[in-house]
């Protein structure tokens, strides 16, 4: 798509400001900025929370901007920036809603978004195949790797190539069995060639320009930077995983604050089952490997169970030397009867690393079967701590992320109210995820914030409390609403003091709240456990007495 397009959408612009401000005055990390604040009708707007920002502390090492309102006929533009988290489960950056596309519009929401994720660019970009938002990747987030979407390239070509498609039922599987399974440079030019040969489309243009543009879209192109895929061969799911079953083309502005919520709340809930089996399910083990037992230990489930694969494939996967300088050996690792497939490994013993021709690492952030193999043929027992990526493992929340972003922000004034409340909120929150496991840490984290709460309170009778407050602004000095709007001698007030302490000690007691709901699900399920222990001791009883009759 080239050019410009606008986008009316009458009274609805108007229900979903209302909404943003008053989330904004309710929450002071919720941000939100509007593209020509003098025409709300038709200027962008662009919102994130205080999850979404923390989030992407996290998990921002790669990014996804869904825009495939503009290829499905949504009645709402709505575009999502979006992650993934330790699970491989997608997370939100923070959300817009494009009501004039043009290249200004593109460069002012990836300006606008970077500033509010306090402006660390992200080290992957994978947006839908078009020209504007080319360039404004290119112009925003210079220093990041941009990818079009695969599947998004694979649904044009079965558009633009549909009599193909019709009259030659193989090619869409050559096709993509060429973009998906070559593992080198060559093999792919090889692959693809052949496909034009047989398929009689060499002169093509619209193959000509996909082909043109190969190093924006095939994996093996790619595989030096990290994308987090963890599905690579998957082509079905396209970009707007997020809302997926939430926002279709029924949703309507007035609608689509209360459906972008239950999103939100929908993946949080998500992540917390997948945070409670990683926590509570313990892996089958394959292999007598301390490697496994450590790999199991550190990463979530998911993750693991990708590693495991890995792992086990090392057994048909033999390492043989091929070279040997002093400080690198190189091995050849293929697996059995497939030689000709071999992958390249070098490992340099005193540092414990080693690269792959695979790439594998560095594209996914999980350690291939061909290292593993060499690990194995020189005896290294455990994963060093270089191969293990904490985005991927149990603690990947931890604070580290966290106090690492706020020191970077600790001489900016206008970031400080943000800083402060994110790590008041994440403390919360890891003691309603810790006390929902047990009954006994549930009420141990209950009393530490029933003890917080009376302390907050005391302070805030007291009348004191650090300066709260921050304005925030884009590149191109529009508004970037966010806690305490312009006024910070009004931010300095002893009732704005007082609002922030209350604002705090609310939520404070909305984790109670959620703490109490998550008790009375564990005493539900310990009830059923217990019912269900006594259902099969009557069975067991009834069927001795069978028997003894």
């Amino acid at each position: 798509m080239s050019g410009s397009s606008q986008r009316t959408l009458g009274g609805g612009v108007q229900h979903v400001l209302d909404y943003l401000r008053r989330m904004q005055a309710e929450n002071p990390a919720f941000i939100y900025a509007v593209q020509g604040d003098n025409d709300h009708s038709s200027g962008n707007i662009f919102w994130a929370d205080a999850t979404a920002r923390m989030n992407y502390s996290y998990f921002g090492d790669t990014v996804t901007l869904d825009t495939t309102y503009r290829t499905n006929r949504y009645r709402i533009p709505l575009a999502s920036f979006t992650g993934l988290n330790h699970h491989g489960q997608p997370v939100l950056f923070g959300c817009a809603l494009i009501l004039n596309e043009s290249e200004s519009s593109f460069i002012w929401l990836f300006q606008t978004w970077l500033h509010a994720m306090s402006g660390s660019s992200p080290v992957s970009i994978t947006t839908d195949p078009d020209g504007l938002l080319q360039v404004a990747v290119a112009q925003a987030l210079p220093d990041t790797r941009h990818r079009f979407c695969k599947w998004a390239m694979f649904r044009e070509t079965q558009e633009k190539l549909a009599h193909i498609y019709h009259s030659q039922p193989t090619f869409e599987t050559e096709f993509k069995k060429c973009v998906n399974e070559t593992e080198t440079i060559d093999e792919f030019e090889t692959s693809w060639k052949s496909l034009l040969a047989k398929y009689y489309s060499m002169d093509n243009e619209w193959l000509q320009s996909i082909y043109n543009a190969r190093k924006q879209w095939v994996p093996v192109f790619m595989r030096g930077t990290f994308f987090g895929e963890l599905s690579a061969k998957d082509d079905s799911g396209g970009l707007n995983l997020f809302f997926d079953g939430h926002v279709n083309a029924a949703t309507t502005l007035q609608m689509l604050m209360k459906q972008y919520e239950k999103a939100v709340s929908s993946w949080h809930e998500k992540e917390l089952k997948a945070d409670y089996d990683t926590a509570n399910d313990t892996p089958v083990l394959k292999t007598p490997s301390p490697m496994e037992k450590q790999a199991a230990d550190l990463y979530t489930r998911r993750i693991f169970m990708k590693f495991q694969v890995e792992l086990v494939e090392t057994l048909a996967n033999p390492a043989t030397k091929v070279d040997d300088s002093g400080t690198i050996t190189i091995y050849s690792v293929a697996k059995f009867g497939e030689e000709q497939k071999a992958h390249s490994v070098s490992f340099k013993a005193k540092e414990m690393t080693a690269t792959c021709s695979c790439q594998m690492f560095e594209y996914v952030g999980i350690i291939c079967r061909h290292i593993l193999a060499v690990f194995r043929a020189k005896n290294v027992l455990t994963l060093p701590s270089q191969y293990v990526l904490k985005r991927w493992t149990r603690n990947a929340k931890s604070g580290a992320v966290l106090d690492e972003h706020a020191s970077e922000l600790q001489n900016n004034s206008r970031e400080s109210v943000t800083v402060r409340y994110n790590n008041l909120r994440q403390e919360a929150i890891k003691y309603v995820e810790e006390g929902a496991k047990s009954i006994h840490v549930y009420n141990v984290a209950m009393d530490a914030l029933r003890d917080a709460s009376r302390k907050v309170a005391a302070v805030k009778n007291l009348g004191s409390g650090a300066t709260l407050g921050s304005t925030l602004t884009n590149g191109d000095s529009h508004e970037l609403h966010g806690a305490g709007g312009n006024q910070m001698s009004a931010l300095q007030s002893t009732d704005e003091k007082k609002k922030k302490i209350q604002e705090l000690t609310a939520e404070l007691e909305s984790t109670n709240q959620r703490c109490d709901v998550y008790r009375a699900n564990l005493l539900a399920v310990l009830r059923d456990m217990e019912e269900q222990k006594l259902n099969l001791s009557v069975k067991v009883q009834n069927a001795r007495l069978s028997l003894k009759e």
